[in-house]
């Protein structure tokens, strides 16, 4: 009796994903992207959005445990740049990590700074790897706001290693509406104190109620966190 490679009952069959039941499923998608995907959808309410001046991130913080103090969201990579991030913590954590220490390479390699490009595509190739095997990709989206030679920059960097330049986006739960407030509402001509505030109102709608936020922004002079 020989065995089907293609029956419903084989190892190498997951529904309609063929051979490859550890990375495909219906319609091609990458099933384990997918998976992490979900999981950023989880995580905190996270926004980006640049105007030529300058360039804010914006985290909610969720409320904790009483005596446990909430995890850092807003994270110096190097003087000019900076990160936030949704998703698993540790996930967004390691992958901060790994910017930081490209960008200090480069620093001690070309006595530079990093353009904002090469961080976001060092990310990119990295999370890409997590997708060409069957291990679990970091469950994290990443944005990354930054100043270099050809000016300010934000990007946002998904765990299936696409990355996207732009003026404003929203990573974490209920994404699709705090992107809507933003998109609604922008234009370059904002001021600081307004972008915080558009960002504020984007993650209030998002979650349902006030929340409690860190940020940081990018200037022609750096890198630094809003109290």
């Amino acid at each position: 009796m020989t065995e089907d490679n293609n029956s419903s009952g084989s190892q190498y069959s997951s529904g309609n994903s063929g051979r490859y039941p550890y990375y495909y499923g219906q319609g091609g998608r990458l099933v384990l992207v997918d998976s992490a995907l979900e999981a950023v959808n989880r995580g905190s309410t996270t926004i980006g959005i640049k105007t030529p001046e300058f360039a804010l991130i914006t985290s909610h913080i969720k409320p904790t445990l009483p005596l446990v103090d909430p995890n850092e969201k807003i994270f110096l990579i190097d003087k000019h740049v900076g990160a936030t991030g949704a998703g698993y913590i540790a996930d967004i954590e390691q992958l901060i990590e790994e910017i930081r220490l490209q960008a200090q390479k480069h620093r001690l390699s070309f006595e530079s700074p990093i353009d904002i490009k090469s961080i976001a595509k060092h990310l990119s190739t990295y999370l890409h790897n997590y997708t060409i095997y069957a291990v679990r990709p970091q469950a994290a989206s990443i944005i990354i706001a930054g100043k270099d030679v050809t000016g300010i920059q934000l990007y946002q960097i998904d765990p299936s290693g696409t990355y996207l330049k732009g003026n404003g986006f929203a990573i974490g739960h209920a994404s699709d509406t705090a992107i809507e407030v933003i998109q609604k509402e922008y234009n370059k001509d904002l001021t600081i104190d307004n972008t915080l505030e558009l960002a504020k109102q984007a993650i209030e709608k998002a979650i349902g109620e006030k929340p409690i936020v860190e940020s940081g922004i990018v200037t022609k002079e750096g890198f630094s966190k809003l109290n």
